[in-house]
Parts: C-alpha cells; structure tokens; sequence
C-alpha cells in the first residue's frame, strides 16, 4: 500500500523541487543551475573506451555533485511533507483517543463504587 502511495507522492515532490524550489533557489543565487555543476575526475579518455559504451566514460570521468544537491534538497521536501503528514494523523489519533477516554468523574465514580469491594 505504501508504494502505491508513495511513488506518485514521490513524483510530485520531485516535481516540486524540479519546477518550482530549484528555479527559485538560482534565482537568490544570481541564476547558478545546479545541474551544470560538476567535477571532472579524469581528463582524458582510454583509448577504445569510447567504442565500448560512451555513456559510462561520462560516468566514470565526471561526478556530477549538482545532481546529488538537487536529489538532497527533493529528499528533504518529501521528509518534511511526510513529517507533516505523519504529525497530522497522529494528533487525530490523539484526539479520537481522548474522545474515548473515560472522563475524570467516570473515573472517580469507577473509584468509589470499587472502594468497598478492597
């Protein structure tokens, strides 16, 4: 059930991050786009690397940190709205349980119609 839930939740919290927190975040930061952001590992490339699988030297020659920073930030948007969410339904739980609880003078009658019994 909670991967039913939590992927589309997943989706619109990346979502979020992606079309609304990121372009707002290089806005304050003079139009700095994270995703550009990386360091190169290694300059050159072995030699018949490149006919094997292009993609991987990418990969391999580059850590792109950028990324990593914008999954950080997406990760700390769904823990805060999953820590609300969570709070919210405990404070319900809360209260039906205080609904449920017998009041103080239900208590204190329960007391004294057990008395003479000890």
């Amino acid at each position: 059930m909670g991967t039913v839930i939590g992927g589309p939740f997943g989706t619109v919290v990346k979502g979020l991050v992606d079309y609304i927190l990121m372009p707002n975040i290089g806005r304050i930061t003079d139009g700095v786009s994270f995703s550009d952001k990386f360091f190169v590992l290694k300059e050159e490339v072995p030699e018949g690397a490149l006919l094997e699988n292009e993609s991987k030297i990418g990969e391999v020659n580059v850590l792109t940190y950028g990324n990593f920073i914008t999954a950080f930030i997406s990760f700390l948007a769904l823990a805060f709205v999953l820590f609300l969410v969570i709070k919210k339904f405990m404070g319900t739980l809360q209260k039906a349980e205080e609904k449920h609880a017998p009041s103080e003078e239900v208590v204190l009658l329960t007391e004294i119609r057990n008395a003479p019994k000890n």
